[in-house]
This record gives C-alpha cells, sequence and structure tokens, in this order.
C-alpha cells in the first residue's frame, strides 16, 4: 500500500473515499466537516446525522453525493464539540476503522486528515505520527493508495517533518 503526504482541500481530491474529521453527534459543523459538506451539498450532514451517534473511535460511512469520490467516511476522533478533546486512543481506533471501512467497501484509494487535529485540539505533530503508525501497521485487502492530507502549508511541513 502506497502512503504520502500531500496538501490541499479535502472537498476537491478524488478518491473512492474521503474520511471526515468528525465528532461523535456526526454533525458536520466546521474545518474538514464544513469543507466536506460545502461542495457534497446539504445531503451529507442529513445522511450523515442520521447515523449518528456514535462512540468515540467508531466511523459512520455515507454516500458522497457532490465529492469526487463514491463514499465518505465519517471519522469520530473527537466527542462532540464542547465534550472535550481528541486522544491518542481516540485518533487510533477512529484511523483504523476508516481504514477498515474503506477495505470493507472495496475501496482502493483513500484520503484522510489529521484527524483530531486542528479543531479538537490535539496537537498536529503528535497526530500525525499516531496517524501514520495506524496507515504502516495495517494489512489493507483493497486499499493501495492512502494519502494524509493537510491543509495549509504548515500543517504539511508539521505533519512531513512527524512522518519522516
Amino acid at each position: 500500500m502506497e502512503f504520502d503526504v500531500i496538501q490541499g482541500d479535502i472537498a476537491a481530491q478524488s478518491a473512492d473515499a474521503l474520511v471526515n474529521a468528525a465528532g461523535t453527534s456526526l454533525e458536520m459543523g466546521s474545518g474538514v466537516a464544513g469543507a466536506l459538506r460545502r461542495r457534497a451539498g446539504p445531503e451529507i450532514n442529513a445522511a450523515a446525522t442520521s447515523k449518528g451517534p456514535v462512540d468515540l473511535g467508531d466511523v459512520a460511512v455515507t454516500d458522497a453525493y457532490d465529492l469526487e469520490a463514491e463514499y465518505v467516511i465519517h471519522a469520530a476522533a473527537m466527542p462532540h464539540y464542547g465534550d472535550g478533546q481528541a486522544t491518542e486512543d481516540s485518533i487510533r481506533d477512529a484511523t483504523r476503522n476508516a481504514l477498515e471501512a474503506a477495505d470493507d467497501r472495496g475501496c482502493r484509494s483513500l484520503v484522510i486528515p489529521a484527524l483530531g487535529c486542528g479543531v479538537a485540539g490535539f496537537d498536529f505533530e503528535t497526530g500525525a505520527t499516531i496517524i501514520a503508525e495506524e496507515i504502516s501497521d495495517y494489512d489493507p485487502e483493497t486499499l493501495e493508495d492512502v494519502r494524509l492530507i493537510a491543509y495549509s502549508n504548515e500543517e504539511y511541513e508539521t505533519i512531513r517533518t512527524a512522518i519522516s
């Protein structure tokens, strides 16, 4: 399985599945979720929230609507807004569960953001290291291409440094 770090807007990426950095309520607010919601259309938020709430570290899968993907995997690495921050365990679990959900659906490509970082308050460098470890340890069935995406130059450099 190929693994790379890229910079850009996750909502503009083309892949079999895109991962949303979700809270346990699956309500698509700001950050990664907001970017995906704005490009996918309003139906995605209704579809996501209809599958929630989920436990911390769990995922729910919806159609990608107007995104250039088949699926959006909503990975709850953080509690519902205001209910605390992401943890090492929640990031590990959400990453592993997102990889499994993609594999279960026969996906070959996946784009995943720095789950639990940013809005959720977890350190980007540590979070990227955790995500990279989970991806490296994962034994895929169908996944061939996993891209960890950063939005800003600073996030990209931090993640690139953390996993090299």
